[in-house]
């Protein structure tokens, strides 16, 4: 096509008549029409075969689809055959076990309404006898209510006969046989509290001072009277001077950081320290002796020195509470007890270091504990932890005795210790023989001479006291409190007091002691009748 048209072009600039050119145009578009048309003709004859092939393969696939279908067919149709096979059988063999269940509680079921039938009728029958009782009981009672009555009858008619003939009424002679029979047994309970105590002193007094005295020989102890006040020593007066500042700067600041009260009197070369706290003052004092070895004073030092003294002052109290519980036997007590048990070096009572006094009164209870065949490794804990209370008594409310059995508590002690520490001074009911032991070695151990001191105003009011409680008692001519307190002597009215009450009045006074004094050891009632006749010969 490109060849005929490079050949009309190249023709065309020479001299070519009009009509060939017409018949070349007419050529040219007869020759290119026919080639569209074969090229359709081809293409369609192409399109024709490519569909008949097409065509033919989708038929082929068509029929092996079918044919896998039916074959997928048969294999699911057979697959949900054995299946629902398979469930018929399951349903079929849950049947028959839930038939059987079934079947056996049917069984059970039967057994029990058989048995709940025979019951029913032993039942029935037993309340058809009851029933025959309970008639027959009726008919009983009507019959006490009448014989009651015609009693009542009858002893109302004896009362009104026996009041006739006696000339009493029936309360005049209930009471006059009541205070027969009660003085008959005050006479017969007087001999049986004096034969009984013949006994006990007999026995129960020797062996008792046996036990004790034991005690007492085994167990030597020191003993340091301690008052609220320490006296240093200083070298000379230069140095109370220094100790004193400028216009009195460090003692103030002394005081601030121990919390102890300096007294600086006329007395040359001497201190004062006066506090309640045994702890802080011994802080104060060790501080004071520092910073006259140091020769260093001033507010800023004080302060420092007093804090390294109170870092030694904790490790003095922990080794002072593990040597206690050393030295006693007494071990597993908590890190905070150890620490609570050296404090109570610094602790006094009645001017009786109180760590001395638990000591020794472990060494005492442990003693007795071991002659009586009891629980010693008990007895010296609840001794040694009795005082425990008074090592922060200042700190906690409550009376010291109830303060260490809740230290007790609360460091995991045992109910036997704890009752030790309550009870040791009678506010609480002894549980254990061992606690009784702890009371009575506290007592001995605070009784013996030398251990204690008291001021003498508490001594003259407890004198007083004691003879009060003695003349308050009905009989009492007069009583006197002799041997320090030790021992009261009653005078009674011979004519108000017989010789058997003499022993049930004592025993009275002697309780009302216990309940309303606080002493140490015991105290000796002593009541004394005399009878005097006299005569004259003329």
């Amino acid at each position: 096509m490109q060849s005929l048209l490079s050949f009309f072009l190249a023709s065309s600039s020479s001299a070519i008549p009009s009509w060939i050119w017409g018949v070349m145009v007419a050529v040219a578009l007869v020759c290119a029409g026919g080639g569209i048309a074969a090229g359709v003709l081809i293409y369609r004859s192409y399109r024709t075969k490519k569909v008949g092939s097409t065509q033919a393969q989708a038929d082929s696939i068509l029929d092996f689809a079918r044919e896998e279908a039916k074959s997928l067919k048969k294999e699911a149709i057979n697959e949900a055959r054995e299946e629902a096979q398979r469930i018929k059988s399951e349903n079929e063999r849950q049947c028959r076990e839930r038939n059987s269940e079934l079947q056996k509680q049917e069984n059970r079921m039967n057994q029990k309404e058989e048995a709940l039938d025979k019951k029913e009728e032993l039942l029935l029958k037993k309340l058809d006898q009851i029933d025959v009782q309970q008639k027959q009981l009726m008919t009983q009672q009507s019959d006490l209510n009448k014989r009651a009555q015609e009693l009542d009858k009858s002893e109302e008619k004896i009362q009104e006969e026996l009041e006739r003939v006696a000339g009493l009424s029936r309360e005049e002679a209930k009471q006059v046989l009541v205070d027969g029979m009660v003085a008959e047994a005050r006479k017969d309970a007087a001999g049986l509290v004096r034969k009984i105590e013949a006994e006990a002193r007999a026995n129960g007094e020797q062996k008792a001072r046996e036990i004790i005295s034991t005690a007492i020989q085994r167990c030597a102890s020191d003993q340091v009277s301690e008052t609220t006040v320490t006296t240093v020593p200083l070298p000379n007066d230069e140095m109370k001077g220094r100790l004193i500042g400028r216009e009195g700067r460090n003692i103030r600041a002394l005081e601030n950081a121990t919390g102890v009260e300096l007294i600086i009197d006329d007395t040359p070369e001497v201190v004062i320290l006066s506090g309640f706290d045994p702890v802080r003052r011994q802080i104060a004092r060790i501080t004071i002796e520092k910073l006259i070895a140091d020769g260093r004073i001033h507010p800023a030092r004080i302060e420092e020195m007093v804090e390294k003294v109170r870092r030694d002052m904790d490790v003095t109290i922990k080794d002072e509470g593990e040597a206690a519980s050393f030295d006693t036997g007494v071990f597993g007590l908590h890190p905070e007890i150890i620490k609570l048990l050296g404090r109570l070096k610094f602790r006094t009572s009645y001017g009786q270091n109180v760590l001395r006094h638990s000591i020794e009164v472990s060494y005492i209870a442990g003693i007795m504990a071991s002659e009586l065949g009891l629980d010693v490794a008990l007895a010296k804990r609840g001794a040694l932890l009795h005082d425990i209370g008074k090592a922060v008594d200042q700190e906690v409310e409550g009376t010291h005795m109830q303060i260490g059995a809740d230290l007790a508590k609360k460091y995991k002690e045992s109910k036997e210790v704890v009752n030790c520490i309550a009870s040791h001074h009678g506010d609480v009911e002894p549980i254990t023989v061992e606690a009784v032991i702890v009371a009575a070695a506290d007592a001995v151990s605070g009784a013996r001479p030398g251990a204690r001191r008291e001021s003498l105003e508490n001594y003259v009011k407890r004198l007083e006291k004691l003879e009060e409680i003695a003349n308050s008692f009905k009989g009492v001519q007069k009583s006197y409190a002799v041997q320090a307190g030790r021992e009261i002597r009653i005078i009674v009215k011979p004519e108000e007091v017989n010789d058997e009450t003499t022993v049930l009045l004592a025993n009275d006074i002697a309780r009302r002691i216990e309940s309303e004094l606080e002493y140490p050891g015991q105290i000796k009632v002593n009541v004394i009748r005399e009878t005097r006749s006299v005569d004259f010969a003329k």
